[in-house]
């Protein structure tokens, strides 16, 4: 199962950790209709030692297959499989801030910790 971005599946082509950092996004559980709004980086920073010298460089992340960080939705995905997902990305975001940001705010917006309907059990 893909990403949907406006729409369309999701790819991150030729962008950079400076041009697009990570996404905030929505997971729906086709069978249950329970929904996850949660946060993903694009990339992860990596270090090596090159000629004595530590260098940091990034690197994409495991965005293409992940599901989310809550236990529930990941047994879930488990369960009923991961056709049965819809994962949509409401939001990319140019740093870990606004990723923050936006991630609460759909998470206040939809009310997550209102109905049972949602697998979020806190906010940030």
């Amino acid at each position: 199962m893909t990403w949907i971005y406006n729409g369309k599946p999701y790819e991150l082509g030729e962008q950079t950790h400076k041009e697009v950092y990570g996404f905030v996004y929505l997971i729906t559980d086709t069978i249950t209709n329970k929904q996850y709004v949660g946060k993903k980086l694009f990339w992860s920073s990596k270090t090596k030692q090159v000629k004595g010298k530590k260098k940091k460089y990034k690197v994409e992340s495991d965005w293409r297959d992940y599901y989310g960080s809550n236990d529930l939705l990941n047994e879930h995905v488990n369960l009923h499989g991961k056709d049965n997902f819809k994962r949509t990305i409401l939001r990319l975001c140019i740093s870990k801030g606004e990723m923050t940001y936006f991630e609460a705010k759909y998470q206040f917006e939809y009310g997550v910790l209102e109905s049972d309907k949602w697998y979020n059990g806190h906010i940030m």
